[in-house]
């Protein structure tokens, strides 16, 4: 497996290029980008502005280990307004685009929610409705999937929808689609499961995989730490991506940064996964 590391485990403001440079001394193979809906990779990013970067990441010898977006926080394919569901679906059409123009075999999507705890006043929607909205929306995907060769790789998240493995292995096969997948988050099931269950389950429907920690007993968002911090079995974890022959990228997630000298969380978090891995 290779080891990864997302922008967003920067500094907020550090610039696409000084967060290659910080990931490489960090000693990583490869960083996960993000698509934002302005700024150096923007939906309005020049093929040129996409080259640039390209270069820089081949400077660094770095791979681009994937591509994910937080815009689907405000843009839902489950939203009640047509206008934000067809702007969500025109987002993912945009991450397709760019992952084919960087050589990323999948996406991170989150193909709606039922409700949002952690952003006051975030719309509501009725379960079975949200089910049907997101099935429906991945599916007219999945032509723009197959005809860019980049997957669709569905997150598992805090958004209270796609709440078991046994649902989203369900929500994956109905669309009989290689280029429908999971991204798998270990840390984000600790709160109500078991990392190492769901790789069971979801098996070699996993594209990538986000490595991130949490401890039960925190709660909330502040129950993510450090890797090797909190109440994730890695040791299981690694057990079963081994089992399910998953070789692709494992990236962290720390999010948020350290208030003080936020580049020793990249540094720490290389170290601890140079740990699970078995690098050491």
């Amino acid at each position: 497996m290779k080891k990864g590391i997302n922008i967003w485990s920067c500094r907020e403001g550090t610039s696409i290029k000084e967060c290659i440079q910080i990931a490489k001394r960090a000693g990583f193979d490869g960083i996960e980008l993000s698509l934002n809906e302005e700024g150096e990779l923007g939906l309005r990013t020049s093929d040129k502005e996409i080259l640039e970067i390209k270069a820089r990441l081949e400077e660094a010898e770095l791979d681009i280990a994937g591509l994910a977006t937080g815009l689907y926080w405000t843009y839902s394919m489950t939203s009640g307004n047509d206008n934000n569901r067809i702007r969500a679906m025109d987002i993912c059409k945009k991450q397709l685009e760019l992952a084919s123009a960087f050589g990323v075999d999948a996406i991170l999507v989150i193909p709606g929610a039922v409700g949002i705890d952690f952003i006051p006043g975030a719309e509501v929607v009725d379960y079975e409705r949200a089910y049907d909205l997101a099935m429906e929306a991945i599916g007219k995907l999945t032509p723009f999937a197959a005809s860019a060769g980049v997957a669709i790789a569905i997150e598992n998240v805090w958004n209270k929808f796609l709440l078991s493995p046994l649902e989203l292995r369900t929500f994956i096969d109905t669309h009989n689609s290689s280029f429908i997948g999971s991204y798998f988050d270990v840390g984000n099931v600790v709160h109500s499961g078991y990392p190492e269950q769901w790789i069971k389950v979801l098996g070699q429907r996993i594209k990538k995989v986000h490595f991130k920690d949490y401890r039960r007993e925190a709660c909330g968002l502040h129950g993510f730490v450090d890797l090797l911090a909190g109440d994730v079995d890695f040791p299981a974890v690694m057990e079963a991506l081994h089992e399910i022959g998953y070789t692709n990228y494992v990236t962290a997630e720390m999010i948020p940064s350290y208030v003080h000298h936020s580049e020793q969380m990249i540094f720490n978090t290389s170290s601890s996964m140079d740990v699970i891995l078995g690098r050491t």
